[in-house]
This record gives C-alpha cells, sequence and structure tokens, in this order.
C-alpha cells in the first residue's frame, strides 16, 4: 500500500520497468533514424510490455502501476516521435503466469486432459511476432491487452464533456460544473482489487 512504500522500493521499481524500458528504447531509436536519414528505411518495432495494472491502477502496487502506466505512456510518445522514421512502437499488457503469479493462477491452469491453459504465457506470443512482422507496419500508437484467447485494444486517456466559460472559474461557481461534467462522463474502469 501507498501509505507502506518506501521511497527505495519505489525507485526499485521505476528504475527497472520504466527505465528499463527506455534505456535499449533510445539507442535502438537513434540507430534506426541513422539509417532512415542515410536513406535505409528501417523495417523497425518496438514492442513494450505493460500490465493492466499500469492501464487501470491495482491496489497494493502504486509503484508498479505508475511505472506500468509510464510505460503506456511512453509508448505512444515514442510512437509520434518515431513514426518519420518508419519505426513503430507498441505495447502490450499481457495477463499470463509468471514465476512471481504462477501460485497466484495455479488454479487457471490446465491438466493435460483439459486443454486449453487460460493463463500460459504462450497465448501472449503470438501477438507479439504480429506486431513484429510486417503486416503491423501500420500499427503504432497503441496498447494491447492479450490475456488467454482474447486481444484487445486499449483506450486510454480521451478528452471527456467539456464547458467552456469563455473566463476564469470562480470556485464557488464550479460545483454544478463539475456535477454536470461527471454526470456526462463515462464512468472509469474499476481498479484491480478494489
Amino acid at each position: 500500500m501507498l501509505a507502506d512504500l518506501s521511497e527505495e522500493e519505489w525507485d526499485t521499481v521505476i528504475r527497472v520497468h520504466l527505465k528499463g524500458r527506455l534505456a535499449p528504447m533510445r539507442h535502438a531509436a537513434a540507430y534506426w533514424r541513422t539509417e532512415s536519414k542515410a536513406g535505409r528505411e528501417p523495417a523497425a518495432r518496438v514492442i513494450n510490455t505493460t500490465s493492466g495494472a499500469g492501464l487501470l491502477g491495482s491496489i497494493g502496487q502504486g509503484n508498479y502501476s505508475a511505472a506500468k502506466a509510464g510505460i503506456a505512456a511512453m509508448t505512444i510518445v515514442a510512437a509520434a516521435e518515431m513514426a518519420r522514421y518508419g519505426i513503430t512502437v507498441n505495447a502490450i499488457a499481457p495477463a499470463a503466469r509468471t514465476r512471481m503469479t504462477q501460485d497466484a493462477f495455479a488454479e487457471t491452469m490446465a491438466k493435460p486432459d483439459e486443454g486449453f491453459d487460460a493463463m500460459a504465457p504462450e497465448n501472449v506470443s503470438p501477438l507479439v511476432v504480429w506486431l513484429g512482422s510486417a503486416e503491423a507496419a501500420d500499427v503504432t500508437g497503441r496498447v494491447f491487452e492479450v490475456e488467454a484467447g482474447k486481444v484487445s485494444v486499449a483506450e486510454g486517456w480521451r478528452h471527456g464533456p467539456m464547458i467552456d466559460k469563455g473566463a476564469r472559474w470562480a470556485p464557488t461557481e464550479l460545483g454544478p460544473v463539475v456535477a454536470d461534467l461527471l454526470a456526462r462522463a463515462i464512468p472509469p474502469e474499476p481498479v484491480y482489487g478494489a
């Protein structure tokens, strides 16, 4: 929980997840930019890994959720910056068993005679392969969720309802304005664990 999270725990998770994506991506982008400027159009793909926790939040994982949200945001910015060089940048938010989650997902594992294992990491691989292919050359700046046999595209932050007074608001005016905006807005998805 955030109230118990140390700065060291925060920094470690941000460094591993967020900086861990930036470090190789910036070097690859610099190389591909040089190639593009030299007239050698790269067939270049970046596929970042984020998480549902970064898209919706997860109670007890404030540092992880923030890092993964940062990766999703960095993905869309990188896609916009790198498009002119022929580089696509997308992210996946997989739901699959890992070494850290294998006990939590143990009940969803298929027995050999039951067939499909919904939480098998192999369920994520086909989307990664496709995003790295020539067929995906026009897909960039997107975040995909993949779980079992499901694939979806995340629809992140968007401008919602608006009221424009044309002048500065007084704090005493904003109560009914905010109430109206919230009444017209799409309710947020629930945070994992809420």
